[in-house]
């Protein structure tokens, strides 16, 4: 007798799961029903900044995979279809068709939550005006682009600076914006330490972006027609004729705590090393609607990113399907870029040691992508962290032009292997004048730190 899957949300680790379930089972073996609320599957929001600035023509190159090839691999995919409660112990799941209103109730011997995550939009005056956007689906960006094809002012007022932010910043600077960015922060991306956020910062405003620290946004002030005209905050008004938030989101785990499923510090869902939601069997969840192990901390995080949810959806799918699969945990590596700069970081920020009750030593060195008399180098600061008493790598941050953010990943290696600051430096990179220095950035700062590290006793 086969058994059937349901799978919450159209997406990266929903349909990665159902994709890798299907691959190990058949449907005379596993049934997979899945439901999607928007008019798109397996597409890559990271990529929305990009397709709105132009840099990728069409929204359908952001598409992996559409509803009609899931199908044909005998996967139900029912799009415009949202889930509105999960009856867990009656393992079946309540369905309303967005489309004709109609709803009806799904059972499931495994059910896959990939809810996904929300973004945050905060209850103030005018935030629903015409002309204010989110970015976080498809539908998002055709709308913004939409909007920015029907306005004919070129004033836009982007609201947040994390990596929604100034990719979104840079979008609109690429479409002829004047481009204003209010940000709460001391700096751009709070996910750096102030220092580097603060190189972000002038290379922004070196761009041509107005950006706005300690900016506490109040209201989206309105014209006669409706539309948005301005964004106030306690100190100036900022003409804009279009609105972006990125003000970051949070997990979207509305139906996961209505059916009583566990939920941590972040509002995140937990789950075992196997992706199986904590204290359910036949339960598992994904993507940006979990909470996940910081290998460096030892604490649970909320790490939103598309990499996460596409490996979460791998091993969810081959524990479905029979085999077995882990996911041990993240170290909190991230890249972006605003026009040519380069941002990336890996492991904890001095905040984050701090917060768990780490001792730490911090070195910044400054060096180049290429050797310093190859044309084309560049310049690039490089942050690091250590553990005081071990010399244990903590985290590393990168600003820096061309060539600079992959080099994160030498540390997020080392960081995941639990790696001393020390014996990074003996790590046998590839070395050529057009590639790096003789000393890689990366192996500077090691240098820097594992003499911080002794001197520090």
């Amino acid at each position: 007798m086969s058994e059937r899957l349901v799978v919450i949300g159209g997406d990266a680790a929903g349909m990665s799961a159902a994709s890798q379930a299907r691959r190990l089972k058949g449907p005379e073996e596993l049934e997979i029903v899945a439901f999607e609320r928007g008019h798109f599957s397996s597409y890559s929001a990271c990529g929305i900044p990009y397709w709105v600035g132009g840099d990728v023509a069409t929204r359908d190159e952001l598409i992996a995979r559409s509803p009609e090839e899931h199908r044909a691999r005998a996967i139900d995919l029912r799009m415009r279809t949202e889930v509105t409660a999960i009856d867990v112990p009656g393992q079946r799941v309540l369905a309303r068709d967005l489309e004709t209103g109609t709803e009806s109730w799904t059972g499931f011997d495994k059910l896959v939550v990939a809810t996904g995550a929300r973004p945050k939009r905060p209850a103030l005056p005018g935030i629903d005006a015409t002309g204010v956007h989110g970015v976080q689906t498809l539908d998002d960006g055709q709308a913004l682009l939409d909007s920015l094809d029907a306005t004919p002012g070129r004033r836009a007022v982007v609201v947040g600076a994390g990596y929604i932010g100034v990719e979104m910043a840079e979008a609109l600077l690429n479409r002829g914006y004047e481009v204003t960015v209010l940000h709460r922060g001391e700096q751009p991306m709070a996910t750096l330490d102030p220092d580097m956020g603060r190189l972000v910062h002038r290379a922004m405003d070196g761009l041509g972006i107005t950006t706005v620290a300690s900016a506490e946004v109040t209201k989206i002030l309105t014209g006669e027609d409706g539309g948005v005209r301005a964004v106030a905050t306690d100190e100036a008004e900022y003409p804009a004729d279009v609105v972006v938030l990125g003000m970051g989101v949070v997990p979207e785990t509305s139906l996961a705590r209505a059916a009583g499923l566990p939920l941590g510090n972040h509002g995140g869902l937990l789950t075992d090393l196997a992706m199986r939601v904590r204290g359910h069997a036949n339960i598992w969840a994904g993507g940006d609607c979990v909470e996940v192990l910081d290998l460096v901390s030892g604490r649970e995080r909320y790490v939103p990113l598309g990499t996460h949810a596409n490996k979460h959806g791998q091993v969810i799918g081959s524990n479905v399907g029979g085999d077995y699969a882990t996911f041990p945990g993240v170290v909190g590596t991230a890249v972006s870029k605003v026009c040519d700069l380069e941002l990336a970081r890996t492991g904890l920020r001095e905040k984050d040691a701090r917060e768990v009750g780490l001792r730490y030593v911090t070195v910044t060195v400054e060096s180049t992508s290429r050797a310093g008399y190859y044309p084309g180098a560049a310049a690039m600061t490089v942050k690091m962290l250590a553990e005081r008493r071990t010399g244990r790598l903590l985290g590393v941050q990168i600003v820096g032009r061309e060539g600079a953010a992959k080099r994160v990943d030498i540390a997020a290696v080392a960081l995941t292997a639990g790696m001393t600051v020390e014996r990074m430096t003996a790590l046998d990179l590839g070395y050529a004048p057009p590639f790096s220095p003789v000393w890689d950035p990366v192996l500077i700062a090691a240098r820097k730190a594992t003499a911080a590290v002794r001197a520090a006793g």
